[in-house]
């Protein structure tokens, strides 16, 4: 038996994108242990993947933070892993590369470096979608791939009965309008304009409602729906993943819960301005679709009101 070793430190909607993946390995690797390089606001869920053995923490501080890197990497060649799947593609993990083996090939250290197709620049292969990079990436490592093109991130819920209960939510529609501070170009600016639509069109059919992060609380007292938090407390992500996998719809901008959405096999639409296409982050699928806007300023909430009904 192998110690395996998968990196993936984040963000949220790359960790949906990203279990497909880690169970071709797993099911590639039947007989070895596992492990999973990740950073803190994800250790606890992976904790909870089945195809994951063990977590190990990356805090991910200063590189030039000699005592922690020291630590770090002596954690890791404690196991002694006889192959490493990078997932990151960042230059931190090309730094890791660098430090654990700076000589190896795809054979030991796989990554969209190592693999890269012949005669085709990283700057190039970026363009592709991110989950056909992933395939190619663990098809050139000697993975035969199932899932890694089509994720399902169901591992991750949890049972939210108390919320629901305590809200009173049987049939509802989710709105994220929220997104990162330095990612304001992905933010829809009309969720309050829909949401009168929807309850003119739909009366008392569905509730209306946000389940704000951590630093978005606040925002949410601006939105015109009820705001879902447990105890006061934003959701951890798998009771956000679990509300999101009972609602009837949801709607969001291109951001973490959208993808959870989409790989959890949710109806929805994401709305997407010209900061990059619904293709090359694969968020459509099924029952998860896209309008993608030149402007998002320009997108109406009369004209997302027809896609939900179409869909819905």
């Amino acid at each position: 038996m192998s110690n395996i070793l998968i990196i993936k430190h984040g963000s949220l909607g790359d960790i949906a994108q990203a279990c497909g993946a880690i169970q071709d390995i797993s099911e590639n690797h039947p007989d070895d242990q596992i492990h999973l390089l990740t950073t803190k606001p994800y250790y606890d869920l992976f904790k909870k993947n089945p195809n994951i053995s063990n977590v190990i923490l990356d805090k991910r501080l200063s590189k030039l933070n000699l005592i922690y890197l020291y630590s770090l990497m002596k954690e890791i060649k404690k196991y002694s892993f006889s192959k490493v799947f990078d997932l990151q593609n960042s230059s931190r993990t090309s730094f890791y590369k660098k430090i654990l083996f700076p000589k190896a090939t795809k054979e030991i250290w796989s990554s969209s470096e190592t693999t890269l197709p012949e005669g085709t620049t990283k700057q190039d292969f970026d363009k592709d979608s991110v989950l056909e990079r992933f395939d190619h990436q663990l098809k050139s490592s000697g993975i035969k791939t199932f899932y890694t093109t089509k994720p399902d991130f169901s591992w991750s819920v949890s049972d939210i009965a108390h919320i629901k209960n305590f809200y009173q939510l049987d049939k509802y529609i989710v709105l994220f309008p929220f997104c990162s501070p330095h990612l304001v170009l992905k933010k829809w600016p009309y969720y309050n304009d829909l949401i009168e639509l929807i309850e003119k069109k739909f009366e008392n059919q569905f509730k209306i409602i946000v389940a704000p992060g951590p630093d978005e609380i606040k925002d949410a007292s601006n939105i015109n729906s009820l705001c879902i938090l447990d105890n006061g407390k934003a959701l951890d992500i798998s009771q956000l993943a679990s509300l999101i996998k009972d609602s009837s719809f949801v709607i969001a901008n291109d951001t973490g819960p959208a993808h959870i959405a989409a790989h959890l096999g949710s109806k929805g639409l994401a709305l997407f301005g010209s900061h990059t296409t619904a293709y090359k982050v694969n968020i459509e699928t099924q029952n998860f679709k896209a309008i993608q806007a030149p402007e998002l300023n320009k997108l109406s909430a009369d004209k997302v009101l027809e896609r939900l009904n179409s869909l819905l």
